[in-house]
């Protein structure tokens, strides 16, 4: 990831762009698009393809689904180009769609539920590098609207581990919220990635493939 990565924000709302603007650059990101609506998105994230993308999902002219139909087509025509979704509802059709293409560098969290800028920023940061963060009330939507199980052969403590990889946690966060050793979380992801038969490969992230898994994304 760049010293200061260049970022585009997508968001309808003046104040809350504006916000989202110059916090960015006070943490040192390059904002080099500030946009209100899904066409002036498109041709930013075209014009300028970004380290990241602060994206809101309702913006004009419809204010449906603008931000996140022109983040699914960007991200079609520039594979595993990085989007933070920020959103008001689950959009479960979509998120879904976002992590399809199992290369990671995706976000999607709910605005009500952001709770201080260090939480935001760590998020911006992670998928920028090329990580997943997910809210946890999206994944308890998308793993609900999910009617098999296919983690019937994992223990209760991998899906413990397995959640927190949906929430974009590093091994070193797993093992802290869990409260055993980064080696016991390094076994724990071994065993999952076996028993998910997910293996190592140059053209994809295994630890997004459990994620989708786990999401229910891949079905």
């Amino acid at each position: 990831m760049p010293a200061r990565p260049r970022t585009v924000v997508a968001e309808d709302q003046y104040l809350l762009r504006d916000g989202l603007t110059h916090l960015l650059a006070a943490h040192g990101f390059d904002v080099v698009a500030a946009v209100g609506s899904g066409p002036e998105l498109v041709a930013a994230l075209r014009s300028h393809r970004p380290d990241v993308s602060i994206v809101d999902v309702r913006m004009p002219p419809t204010n449906t689904d603008e931000g996140l139909q022109a983040a699914l087509a960007a991200r079609r025509e520039i594979p595993g180009l990085p989007i933070l979704v920020l959103s008001q509802h689950v959009e479960q059709l979509y998120a879904r769609e976002l992590l399809a293409d199992g290369t990671g560098a995706i976000g999607y969290l709910l605005k009500d539920r952001v709770f201080n800028a260090e939480q935001f920023i760590d998020a911006v940061r992670r998928v920028a590098a090329g990580g997943t963060v997910m809210d946890p009330e999206v994944i308890a939507k998308l793993v609900a609207g999910n009617a098999s199980d296919p983690l019937a052969a994992l223990t209760a403590r991998e899906r413990e581990v397995l959640s927190l990889m949906a929430e974009g946690c590093s091994n070193a966060a797993i093992a802290s919220r869990l409260h055993f050793s980064e080696g016991a979380v390094g076994k724990h992801t071994a065993n999952i990635f076996a028993k998910l038969d997910i293996t190592a490969s140059d053209d994809t992230n295994r630890r997004v493939l459990a994620v989708l898994t786990y999401l229910g994304a891949g079905t």
